[in-house]
């Protein structure tokens, strides 16, 4: 994977297809492959005639991994964000985020608004605001020495999905402990850029979409069908909403 360098670190990238330029940030213990690739995102929007650029975030994938949690603040996330638009010399981009790539997305909506023409919270609701509140379980299941001490059902999922893509568990526990800064009720309010809010109707990580979508000045609000948190990310459905979404928000959007 090609790569860029931003406050010191190492972050690797993919840059597909032609055509406005999607940005795609992944959520917690994933990467760019396993979160975007792999469900056939990609695949999705270079076909509907979109560039689709996937990253791995700080502490994911191929990218560097500092093990101090002063690294993780979603705020300093999103400026990694703006780093490679800068890179790839894009002044403008859609958004899409899952997950932790969501509030990564919504943090930057709110400081590069300029940078954003609309974005996609995908897997976070109302808990961009209310905060997660397995976290210190997910910490604690990520730093036990054996999946068989875990009996939380989230510490115990999170901790599998680690061991199966081979991550770094203490890059991994640093960045739980800050990544999940929620965001201030206020400062959702001033989001200006178009969103669409997308969960699974059956996800009890990301709370409502409906009471978020209500606050942002221009959101819209998306329930995926019979889906959690985890089997929501590649879903039909949600890729259908997302390409409706983008092709009303961001066709006066030139490529890059």
């Amino acid at each position: 994977m090609p790569r860029f360098t931003t406050s010191g670190l190492s972050l690797a990238y993919d840059d597909q297809g032609e055509g406005p330029p999607v940005l795609l940030v992944h959520g917690f213990a994933s990467s760019g492959k396993v979160n975007w690739h792999d469900t056939g995102w990609v695949e999705t929007l270079t076909g509907a005639g979109y560039r689709a650029i996937t990253m791995d975030n700080r502490g994911h994938g191929q990218s560097d991994k500092p093990h101090d949690p002063d690294q993780y603040y979603p705020a300093l996330m999103a400026e990694d964000a703006v780093a490679l638009l800068d890179h790839l010399d894009i002044p403008r981009a859609a958004v899409l985020g899952y997950s932790m790539g969501a509030r990564i997305a919504a943090f930057m909506a709110f400081f590069h608004p300029e940078r954003v023409a609309c974005a996609v919270f995908g897997g976070m609701g109302m808990n961009l605001i209310n905060g997660l509140t397995d976290g210190n379980d997910i910490i604690a299941g990520l730093r036990a020495p054996a999946l068989a001490d875990l009996t939380h059902p989230t510490a115990r999922q999170f901790r599998i999905f680690a061991d199966h893509t081979g991550s770094d568990r203490e890059a991994l526990a640093a960045c739980m402990e800050t990544s999940r800064q929620p965001m201030a009720r206020a400062d959702v309010r001033r989001i200006g850029v178009p969103v669409l809010v997308a969960v699974g109707e059956a996800d009890e990580m990301a709370g409502r979409p409906e009471p978020l979508a209500e606050l942002l000045p221009q959101g819209e609000a998306l329930l995926i069908p019979k889906r959690d948190h985890m089997r929501a990310t590649g879903d039909k459905v949600f890729k259908a909403a997302t390409l409706e979404f983008l092709g009303r928000t961001f066709s006066n959007v030139p490529a890059s």
